[in-house]
C-alpha cells in the first residue's frame, strides 16, 4: 500500500475532536447513496412504464400497415404474396377490414372500432375469456346456422354495455338502407365469444373484433380489405422492413410502420425520462458539494500535517493525491450503496408497493388505470452503469479544488504559528 493510501485512510478515521468531519462525511456518502438509488429506481420504472406501454400498443396494432390512398384494397390477395417477397424480415402478412362504429345492447352504447381480422391474426396471442376455457380464434371464425356470427371485445366495453359472454349485441356501421320507412341505419347482431382479460388496455378499449368474412359482409365490401398488416421479429426491424416495402409498394400505396403510428407518444416517454434523470442527478450533485465541503474542511484541520509532509520530501502531486482518493473513497461508497439499494428496490418495486398497500389499505397503483398487471420496473445493465458512471464522475470533479488547493499550501507559510 503506497503511503498516500495510508493516509488516505488515516484521515476517514476521524478521532474525537473531528467527530463534526466525521459526520460531514457521512451525510456525503448518504447523499450520494440516496442520489444513484433514486436515479436507478426512476429510470427503471420508467423503462417498465415504457416498455409496458409500448407492449399494450402493438397487442393491438401491426408493426407494419400497407394501405392504398384513400381507398380500400381489392387485390389484396396478391398484395400479400408481394409483402411477403419484398424483405426478408417479413414474417406474417394478415389482411383486415375496419372501420368506426357502435355496439348497442341493454340500452348502453359503446363506440369502437370493428375491425374484421383473419385467421393467424397477433390478437388472439392474447389471454381472453371464453366459454369453458375454448380458443377463441375458433368460436370466432365457428360457422352457425342458428346463431349468430361471433365477436370479441375488450373488459372495458363489456362493463359498459352491461354484457357477458354469450349475450347479443348489436353492431352498427355508419352506413344506412333504404327502406319503405326511409334512411335506416344497418345493424347486425353478434355473440360474445371471448372478452379481453385485461381491464385498462391501452388500445382494447376501443376496438371490437369480428372474423374478415363477416365485416366483408357488413361493411358490403366482398372482395377488398382495408389493408395488410405486417409483422416481423422485432421492434426495431420494423423501419429496416419498411424501407424495403416503401420501394415495392410507391404511390398510390402508403406503407406506416408502429413508429409512425405511435413515436411521438413513445418520444415523449423518452423524454421524460430523460428529464427526470437530469432532476434527480441534482441530488448526485448536491451529494458531490457536501464531499468538496467535507475535503476542504480536512484540509484545513489537517494544514499542519499537510505542511510537515511537504517539509519532509512529500510532493505536490501526492499531496493532490491523498484527498482525491479520499473524495472517491466516499464517492464509491455512497456509488457502491447506491447502486445495490437502487437495484434491490427497483427489481422488487411490485411486491414493494402490493405491501405498502395490504400494510395501510391504501391503494398506490391503479391496474385499471395503466392497464398492467405489475407495477412496471425493468432494470437495465447499462441505466445503471450509466447511473453509476454519472455519480463516480461528479464524486471526482468535486474533489479537484480540495486537493489542488492542499497540493499548494506553503509548509513555511502553515507552520509560521505554529
Amino acid at each position: 500500500m503506497s503511503y498516500e493510501w495510508f493516509i488516505t485512510l488515516r484521515y476517514l478515521r476521524a478521532k474525537r475532536k473531528q467527530t463534526f468531519i466525521s459526520v460531514i462525511s457521512f451525510i456525503s456518502i448518504a447523499g450520494v447513496t440516496l442520489g444513484v438509488a433514486a436515479l436507478i429506481v426512476v429510470l427503471a420504472v420508467m423503462t417498465g412504464f415504457h416498455d409496458g406501454v409500448r407492449q399494450q400498443i402493438l397487442g393491438n396494432i401491426p408493426h407494419l400497415l400497407v394501405q392504398r390512398y384513400g381507398e380500400d384494397l381489392a387485390d389484396y390477395g396478391q398484395v400479400a404474396e408481394r409483402v411477403r417477397k419484398a424483405s426478408p424480415g417479413v414474417l406474417t402478412v394478415s389482411p383486415f377490414m375496419s372501420k368506426e362504429g357502435m355496439l348497442i345492447a341493454r340500452g348502453s352504447v359503446a363506440a369502437v372500432t370493428v375491425k374484421g381480422v383473419a385467421p393467424g391474426n397477433k390478437i388472439f396471442a392474447q389471454r381472453y375469456r371464453t366459454f369453458e376455457g375454448g380458443n377463441v380464434e375458433q368460436l370466432l371464425f365457428a360457422e352457425s346456422v342458428t346463431a349468430p356470427p361471433g365477436i370479441v371485445i375488450g373488459l372495458d366495453t363489456a362493463s359498459t354495455l352491461g354484457v357477458s359472454l354469450g349475450d347479443s349485441i348489436s353492431v352498427i356501421p355508419p352506413m344506412f338502407s333504404i327502406t319503405p320507412f326511409g334512411m335506416m341505419p344497418k345493424m347486425q347482431a353478434f355473440r360474445i365469444v371471448g372478452i379481453s382479460r385485461q381491464r385498462g388496455g391501452f388500445l382494447d378499449t376501443y376496438f371490437a373484433y369480428i372474423s374478415l368474412p363477416e365485416a366483408q359482409r357488413l361493411l358490403a365490401s366482398p372482395d377488398r380489405v382495408t389493408g395488410i398488416e405486417v409483422e416481423v421479429a422485432t421492434f426495431e426491424q420494423a423501419k429496416r422492413v419498411a424501407l424495403d416495402l416503401r420501394r415495392e409498394f410507391p404511390y398510390p400505396y402508403v406503407v406506416r410502420s408502429w413508429e409512425d403510428l405511435f413515436g411521438s407518444f413513445l418520444s415523449a416517454l423518452k423524454l421524460e425520462k430523460l428529464g427526470l434523470f437530469i432532476v434527480l442527478g441534482i441530488i448526485v450533485l448536491v451529494a458531490a458539494f457536501n464531499i468538496a465541503t467535507t475535503l476542504i474542511m480536512v484540509v484545513m484541520e489537517k494544514h499542519k500535517d499537510i505542511a510537515i509532509l511537504r517539509a519532509m520530501g512529500a510532493t505536490a502531486e501526492s499531496i493532490m493525491k491523498i484527498f482525491v482518493f479520499e473524495g472517491l473513497v466516499i464517492g464509491t461508497l455512497g456509488t457502491g450503496l447506491g447502486t445495490l439499494l437502487g437495484t434491490v428496490l427497483a427489481r422488487f418495486a411490485d411486491n414493494i408497493i402490493k405491501g405498502i398497500e395490504r400494510l395501510f389499505g391504501i391503494r398506490i397503483f391503479d391496474q385499471a388505470v395503466y392497464g398492467m398487471e405489475r407495477f412496471p420496473s425493468v432494470v437495465y445493465a447499462s441505466d445503471v452503469f450509466l447511473v453509476a458512471l454519472m455519480a463516480m464522475t461528479i464524486c471526482l470533479l468535486a474533489t479537484i479544488y480540495p486537493a489542488y488547493r492542499a497540493s499548494r499550501m506553503d509548509p513555511a507559510e502553515a507552520l509560521r504559528y505554529d
